[in-house]
């Protein structure tokens, strides 16, 4: 193989490893769309928290990394039903409008309280997995990433299962489709929007243990939420697989603009061009490529 083409697999590799990370955080925008027709604009800042109670876990209170994870697990699912039932349920009926400006504030509400609680300080999230990077073909990729890529796709996997044949995951799909309908066939809207907010819960404490890792854990890491907006407008709102899909292309963008273009602009351009990629999608395909096209009827 020519070196052009091992530097061309490096950083496809490489962009795919990071990519399956921003899946994982998108996969929280996604299940909170399905079941409320709402984005989640504080998904970055959950992130953020979980990242920064594990950290606290395992640094100031001295607890196992298991159990450090299964009680950030806790935290965010608590967090996520809790949030649900005090400050979104109220808004049930309201314009969606209503539902994102309560986000936003929530998103500037943590980004606040965070450093406060927690410190201001970056803190440490060590993964017993070594620092020696892993080798496939002529790639070599920090062993977070691939850790993060197993994850990802481990929880794809479980997650489309309970879509696909749980009968929960089956009547959030109802839920999704069609609210009103949903209810007048006995099911509880009320309690799988619940479930949604908890599930991204999930996905945030993951998000917050692997990103955490591998950048460390401070009130920036919120903004990781805003990296995988891209991935999320690109793949599709209400698509699991359009998320999967969505962070494997985002991640591949950034790796080969950082690798290609980088050079001869002085860096900087993997930061912007994931935004290019997705204004292009949005003027050619406004639901993204494995989005559900909306039709109403006037």
């Amino acid at each position: 193989m020519s070196e052009d083409l091992q530097f061309a697999f490096s950083l496809l590799l490489n962009g795919a490893s990071i990519g399956l990370m921003y899946s994982l955080i998108a996969l929280g925008f996604v299940l909170v769309y399905k079941a409320t027709d709402a984005i989640n604009f504080a998904q970055g800042e959950f992130v953020m928290l979980a990242g920064l109670i594990v950290a606290m876990l395992l640094s100031i209170v001295g607890m196992p990394l298991i159990v450090a994870i299964a009680v950030t697990l806790a935290v965010m699912i608590g967090f996520g039903f809790g949030l649900e039932r005090v400050v979104l349920r109220p808004l049930l009926g309201r314009p969606v409008v209503a539902v994102i400006m309560a986000t936003i504030g929530l998103a500037a509400i943590l980004r606040g309280i965070g450093p406060v609680i927690f410190g201001s300080e970056t803190r440490a999230v060590s993964l017993p997995i070594g620092d020696e990077p892993i080798v496939l073909g002529p790639a070599s990729l920090p062993p977070i990433q691939v850790a993060g890529a197993v994850v990802a796709i481990v929880f794809f996997l479980a997650f489309s299962w309970f879509f696909k044949k749980s009968r929960m995951g089956v009547a959030m799909r109802a839920v999704a489709d069609n609210q009103q309908v949903a209810q007048a066939m006995g099911i509880n809207v009320e309690r799988y929007f619940a479930l949604a907010w908890a599930m991204a819960g999930v996905v945030s404490a993951l998000g917050g243990v692997v990103w955490g890792s591998m950048l460390g854990v401070d009130v920036h890491l919120a903004l990781v939420g805003l990296k995988v907006f891209p991935v999320v407008i690109l793949g599709g709102l209400d698509s699991i697989g359009g998320a999967l899909v969505g962070g494997l292309i985002i991640g591949i963008v950034e790796s080969l603009a950082a690798g290609y273009l980088d050079p001869y602009v002085g860096g900087g351009t993997k930061d912007f061009a994931p935004y290019v990629l997705m204004i292009l999608v949005l003027m050619i395909r406004p639901y993204g490529i494995f989005g559900k096209r909306k039709i109403e009827r006037v």
